[in-house]
This record gives structure tokens, sequence and C-alpha cells, in this order.
């Protein structure tokens, strides 16, 4: 080889090498820059390829009432959801889907025929639905879990709970008034595809999921106790012929709200079949004019300012008092005389409360209205809370100032009248009412307490003994309005109000639709108990004592039944013995909502007493049966739904009860 051959090899070589040097090199800095700076490019467009993410609401917190019982759950229940992509013929599709979910077929189709890769077809179905759909195995179309609100026990307190929408979001009730507290990050469910684009099984990415943590709820409401007030008032309703009614049961000294009634029921179970009107919780969003209920605040102002004591005389003119150019006269044409103050409560005489309010002035009687806390909102934790209509004092004619002292001319909502009474029973202290008694973290914790808050003092502990004293003679004494809500041997303080509603198309006042109310608290001497009752437009029996009095007799007794307390038979005195009352106690036992079924059972109810098995699991069930030693049958899986015999019976009757279970409607 010559010289120049050599060199010209040689020179070949070398520009192979640079060559094969720079390819090397272009290779490591595109590896470099594929695998650093464009990894999360890269892996984006990768995911888009292979992964699908999809935002389902996360389990809600529970609702439970202040002994652990489950008022508001969440069951699992499957979605439908498809791939348009990925459905070839969808006329097809959608008349077989028709068949089992009872669905638009035309609106399907549409739905079907696009060229997104995601779009819903129905949510939370019925597991027997979901079962038909997995048997069709189509191509295109699947199943996700999401959790869909399930409340055990039907219509129970279901107007106070309220409901929530198809993303899980509350809408009416304690649900949107707590909402932010149940509501927790959606979670996101990932599914992979394989090579050829098959879906596999969901994932739930928890990285993805917020730190926002929800929580239960646990209620001052005691569900034995509402469902006695529910089932009493719906009674009277039917028995009275009335449009409706509503009662609450609270503790005056705290504020509690134990039980909180708007009948005929509420069921949130199916919360679409009604309509606007029938979804508000009346007991807190409409105004009533209270009648004679009313009475007893213009009574205690008139005691705290000294102007009239209990043996103070009225001149009732003998049933017609002339006021400017209206003529007021006392109920059933009845014509009084001279009344003590005592007598002008007992007999609820509107011409003697009259006489007391001019002797009060509408400045101090407007006063006392408004510590009493009427014409504003009490702040009890539920959306939609009236204010009621108090107009101001300059607007009051004379005329205006008389009517409202016998409770016409004013509105007020069921909550602020059973608040007001509260004070009375708590010795002149206003309480703030509430329903939420805490919260509770998915570890069982304790998140936070709602203690009691005092909202001031209206009147004094002296005023409130003796207008109590005047009110129990309302009910005790033969000739008193309220005899009829009476309990043998446990005094009670009470107070009917019967009132006209005002007929709006003829411009005055009905004398056929009447709102017929009871309001009393007992022990008298120690009160444990305040509870209102109000039927709306009763046909039989039209008058607060007659309709409403007894209810409020019957809850009372149930109450007192059913419940351990230590109260003592104590028949009232005559007057001269009233001192040597002893005190009366009546205790409703509070638990933590986690401790053992059978413990807190022990503590909160009578063991003769058929418990409530709603809501329970089935291991919860058998655990609670066992405790009590009751024979169960178990019907059906999930959640106890309902029960034979029903909560509250005589257990020496029933020594077998066949529990009812299901995993959502």
């Amino acid at each position: 080889m010559n010289g120049t051959s050599a060199k010209w090899l040689k020179f070949r070589i070398l520009t192979l090498i640079v060559f094969f040097m720079v390819l090397y090199v272009a290779l490591v800095s595109r590896a470099f820059h594929l695998q650093v700076y464009s990894q999360e490019t890269l892996k984006t467009l990768a995911d888009k390829q292979h992964i699908q993410t999809l935002s389902v609401p996360s389990e809600r917190g529970m609702i439970f009432d202040r002994n652990g019982e489950k008022l508001a759950i969440s069951v699992m229940a499957d979605s439908v959801y498809a791939d348009p992509t990925k459905i070839r013929r969808p006329s097809d599709i959608a008349k077989k889907l028709k068949r089992i979910l009872d669905i638009d077929q035309g609106a399907l189709i549409k739905k079907l025929s696009t060229d997104r890769c995601f779009c819903w077809v129905a949510r939370r179905i019925s597991p027997a639905q979901a079962k038909k759909i997995r048997n069709l195995k189509i191509d295109g179309i699947f199943l996700v879990p999401e959790p869909k609100r399930f409340y055990p026990n039907g219509d129970l307190a279901g107007r106070l709970l309220g409901f929530v929408g198809m993303d899980s979001v509350g809408l009416e009730g304690l649900e949107l008034k707590y909402d932010d507290y149940l509501r927790g990050e959606p979670e996101k469910l990932v599914w992979a595809r394989d090579a050829k684009g098959k879906k596999l099984c969901p994932r739930v990415d928890y990285s993805l999921v917020g730190n926002q943590e929800n929580y239960n709820l646990v209620l001052t409401i005691d569900s034995r106790i509402q469902h006695v007030v529910e089932s009493n008032l719906l009674e009277a309703i039917r028995e009275k012929g009335a449009k409706g009614g509503f009662a609450i049961v609270m503790d005056p000294k705290t504020g509690e709200i134990l039980a909180l009634a708007d009948q005929p029921g509420f069921d949130p179970n199916n919360f679409a079949s009604y309509t606007a009107g029938k979804i508000r919780n009346k007991a807190i969003t409409d105004c009533f004019e209270p009648g004679s209920a009313f009475k007893p605040f213009l009574a205690a102002a008139a005691l705290e300012e000294g102007v009239a004591t209990e043996t103070s005389h009225f001149d009732c003119e003998k049933g017609s008092y002339q006021v400017d150019d209206k003529i007021i006269r006392d109920a059933n044409r009845k014509e009084y005389g001279v009344l003590t103050f005592h007598d002008i409560l007992k007999y609820s005489s509107n011409i003697g409360s009259v006489k007391i309010y001019e002797a009060l002035g509408k400045e101090k009687f407007y006063h006392y209205i408004r510590q009493f806390g009427f014409g504003e909102k009490t702040g009890i934790d539920f959306p939609g809370e009236s204010l009621g209509l108090l107009r101001s004092q300059d607007k009051w004619t004379r005329v205006d100032g008389s009517t409202i002292a016998f409770g016409q001319g004013i509105s007020v909502t069921a909550v602020q009248l059973i608040t007001a009474l509260s004070a009375i029973a708590n010795q002149g202290i206003l309480m703030k009412p509430y329903i939420v008694k805490g919260f509770v973290d998915k570890q069982g914790g304790v998140a936070g307490l709602v203690k009691p808050t005092p909202v001031r003092r209206v009147v004094s502990a002296e005023t409130a003994k003796r207008l109590a004293a005047i009110l129990t003679d309302v009910v005790g004494e033969e000739d008193g309005t309220g005899k009829m809500a009476r309990i043998d041997n446990i005094s009670v303080a009470g107070k009917t109000g019967t009132s006209q509603k005002f007929d709006f198309n003829l411009g005055i006042y009905s004398s056929k639709k009447l709102m017929t109310s009871f309001l009393g608290f007992f022990p008298a001497e120690d009160p444990q108990i305040a509870m209102l009752v109000t039927l709306d437009e009763p046909e039989k029996d039209r008058w607060g004592g007659v309709a409403a009095a007894p209810v409020f007799k019957s809850i009372a007794e149930q109450i007192l039944t059913c419940f351990k307390t230590n109260i003592q038979n104590n028949y009232r005195m005559p007057v001269e013995e009233k001192k040597t009352t002893p005190p009366m106690k009546i205790q409703l036992v509070s638990v933590n909502p986690f401790v053992a079924d059978n413990v807190m059972e022990a503590n909160s109810i009578e063991s003769t007493v058929m418990p409530d098995f709603r809501g329970l699991s089935i291991r919860e069930t058998l655990k609670k049966s066992k405790a009590l030693e009751i024979d169960i049958k178990i019907e059906g899986s999930g959640w106890a739904v309902s029960q034979n015999p029903s909560p509250g019976v005589i257990l020496k009757d029933y020594k077998m009860c066949t529990v009812f279970f299901e995993t959502g409607r």
C-alpha cells in the first residue's frame, strides 16, 4: 500500500471515529434530555394515553343522636358510566340499558354518540340493577362505586337532618348547615389501560386526595324522644283533623334541643318526591301569631317591673272592653268581672291582659319582648331561621299594644317561643338553642364540643319563680285552662294558646283557621324539660287547652315512663305547703356514641323496653340483642331499616324481634 492510500485509510478511520463519537454524544444528550428535562411532559402524555382519572365524592361523615344511634350514614352503591369511543352501536346499547335503568333512551343515545371518552349513564343504582349491568358485559360500559346517603330511620327527624344532592353536597337541614364538616375532599379513582386500551381495575390514588378531613356529627337530639314526639303529634293531627303541627322538646338549662318534630313527616331518602313547601322545617322557618301563649311574657314583665303582684286586681269589664274604635272580648264570650293578676293568667283573660299592658306601658313591654328574644333570630344552628314579625314600638297604636298583650299582631317562630319560655324555667336566664352537640373524627376522637351559651338575664330568679308558680296553677287547678296537660304526681307549669290566622283574601282574622298551642315545663319546682306543641288548623277541639295540651301530657308521660329518672312521686301540695316540696330531677343520660352498645343501653333506657335497632349493622344488632337477651331474626343485609316489633314496646310481651336490613335504596 502506497503512502497516499495509507493516509486516505487513516483519514477515513478518524472520520468514522469522530462520527461515532458525535453520534454517541448526541444519543447521550438526547437520552439525558428525554429522561431529565422532558420527563414530566412525556409522563403526562403517557398518562393521558394509559391512565384515566375520575373524581368521585368521598364518604360523608355520619350523623348520630346524643346516644350514638345512627341517623345518617353513607352506603356504597354502583354508578354507571360509559366510554363513548368504545361504543359501536349506541342505539342498541341504549335500548338494553333503558330496560334495566328506566332512563330516557333518546338522551342516552346522544351521550353515547359523542367522541368523548367519558359520560355518566346513571348514578347510585340498586344492587339488582348493578348485577344486570355486569351480566351484559358491554364493552365501553363500566361500574364504579360511589357513596350514597342513607337515612336508616326513614322520616324520623327528616326535616331536621335534611338531605344531600347527587354530588353529595348538603342541600337542606343539618346536611346543609354542616356541609363543610361532613363533606371531605373528593377521591380520585385511577384506571390504567393495557396495550390494547382495555381498562384495568380502578384504584384510589391517595396522592391526589386533599388533606381536608371530614367529621361525624353528634346531635343533642334523642332519637327515642323524637320518635315519641313524632308519633303523638301525627296521631293528634289525624284525630283533630289538623293541617299539620310541630313540637319542640328542650332542656331549658342548657338550650339543647332534645326533639324537634314537624308533621306530617318527610323522608329524606326520597326527597325528590316532595315539593319545596313540604321540605322546610316550619318550627324554625315559619311565623305565626302565638295568641294567649304570649301572655306569660307580659306577666313576667309586669312582675319584674313591680306594676302588679299575684293578688293585684284588674277589672275585666264583664267581657267587653273598647280600645279606641275596637272592641276587645274574652274568648268564648266569657264575662269576667274583677280578677286577680294570678287568675287573669289562669283563665287566660284577654281584657285582663290588656289592663296589665296599660299598667306596664308600651316602652317597657316592648323592652321585655326584645329581652325574651322576639323580633330577632335565636341563633339556632339550622338554616332558614326567621326573625318573626315585631314592629317598632314607635309605630304601635293603642290598639296594637293592646292586641300584642294577648298575642295578636305579633308573629313568632316555634323555636323563639320555646326558648323564651325556657328562660322562665331557667331562673330568668335566656339560653341559645342548639342541635349539634359535638364533632367526632374518623378515629373516634372528639374534635370539638358545643357548650351551652347563656344569652342574657331577662328577669330575676325571683320573678321567674313567682311566674312559674302561677303557670303551675294554670295546669294544676281544676278551673285552669291547661288542666288537660296535668300529669299525676308531677307538677307542670304551662300556658294554653289559641290564635286566629289572618285571612289575606278577606283582610280579616279568620274564625275558622286557628293555631292551637300548649307550652310548658316540668317538674315545675326544678324544670328539666320544656316543651311546645302546636296544631295547625284543627277541625275538632279547636282550643289549645283541649287540642294541644293532651298531646303535651302524652309525650311527657312517655318520657317519664320510658327513661330512667329519679323524679320522685310528688303530688302537687296545697299553697301553704309548697315550700316543703323536694326538688326533682330527670336524667336523660348522654353517653359517648362510641361506647359499647350494651353499656349505652344499660345506662340510657329501661331494660324492659324493646330497643331501637334501626341504623345498626348486623354485627351491632346481634351484639346489642345479646346484651338484652333478645332473640333476633335477620332479614336481608346491610343496615337495619325497620324492625318488628317496633322500638319502645314492652319487652315482657316480646322476646323475639325480626330486623330487616338493606344495603341502600
